[in-house]
């Protein structure tokens, strides 16, 4: 029972980050109906980017995580403004300008950083506490609170402020929105900001967790969105309660079945997506012209 538990918060903890990941995905999705292929790589920039102002320009770490969120919020910008003329008109070729988005990110992170990943320290040097047995880091306690701050972060903005309305009246019915006078293209603009500034924060966080290199954005990636497709894509609760049911899935595989973890994570995944195609909080895809 005591292993279980143990497994359960070490999985939390992961969660938190692909459920990030994942929020990012479904609100470009949501939004635009657009799956953002370069996210993943946004993520791993996000982290080399954090981890550079913390370690490198001796940044706190609090206020390095919130520039490599402005740093990539600022990439989800231009990504979303390349793409724009490309809307309503060739949506095969915004997929793939995508994927060529996120090599560019790949050769860029490169060039900058080079093929040798780095270790980033925790910025919390307390030990870890113990609960009736049960050891919890207090950064993993930390990255829970940021993103639970995240997740009502962003409920609070789509639900209670104008701009927040915009985008959410844009993933109901595009052509509708376009008509009352909704500015789509800055609701679509402000969904790749704010998803490019969640993949930051996700790369951010797991620095102390997982080494940062290249290949980092794959596997936040694929996790993530694994999760936003057993949540239900472009449902931003189903990103979360993807994102926490993938961290203790992997969590707990790696824990009894290690070198074939990934492999049991999918099978699982694989066979919930079987059952419930549409994920479990499925919601309809957006209304495009």
């Amino acid at each position: 029972m005591q292993d279980t538990l143990q497994t359960l918060v070490s999985g939390l903890s992961l969660g938190a980050v692909y459920a990030l990941v994942a929020m990012g995905f479904s609100l470009v999705y949501r939004t635009m109906g657009l799956v953002n292929f370069a996210h993943a790589d946004i993520a791993m920039i996000g982290a080399y980017a954090a981890s550079t102002f913390y370690l490198t320009s001796k940044l706190p770490f609090a206020v390095a995580m919130v520039t490599a969120i402005v740093v990539t919020g600022a990439i989800g910008l231009v990504i979303e403004r390349v793409l724009r003329p490309l809307e309503n008109k060739d949506f095969d070729l915004m997929l793939i300008g995508t994927i060529g988005f996120g090599i560019v990110l790949q050769a860029v992170a490169v060039l900058i950083w080079g093929t040798t990943g780095r270790a980033v320290p925790s910025p919390l040097h307390s030990a870890p506490l113990d609960i009736s047995g049960i050891r919890v880091r207090t950064y993993d306690l930390l990255v829970m609170a940021v993103a639970a701050i995240a997740v009502v972060a962003l409920a609070l903005f789509l639900s209670r402020t104008k701009r927040g309305a915009a985008m959410q009246a844009v993933a109901m019915d595009h052509e509708a929105a376009t008509a009352v006078g909704i500015n789509v293209g800055r609701s679509n603009a402000l969904a790749f900001a704010i998803g490019a500034g969640l993949a930051a924060l996700a790369g951010g966080l797991v620095g102390p967790m997982l080494y940062v290199d290249a290949s980092l954005g794959g596997a936040l990636g694929i996790k993530g969105f694994a999760a936003a497709m057993l949540g239900g894509f472009g449902s931003v609760q189903g990103a979360v309660v993807g994102g926490i049911a993938i961290g203790v899935l992997d969590s707990y595989a790696a824990g009894h079945f290690q070198g074939y973890s990934v492999l049991v994570t999918f099978l699982v995944f694989t066979v919930a997506i079987m059952i419930r195609p549409t994920g479990i909080f499925g919601e309809r895809t957006v209304s495009r012209a």
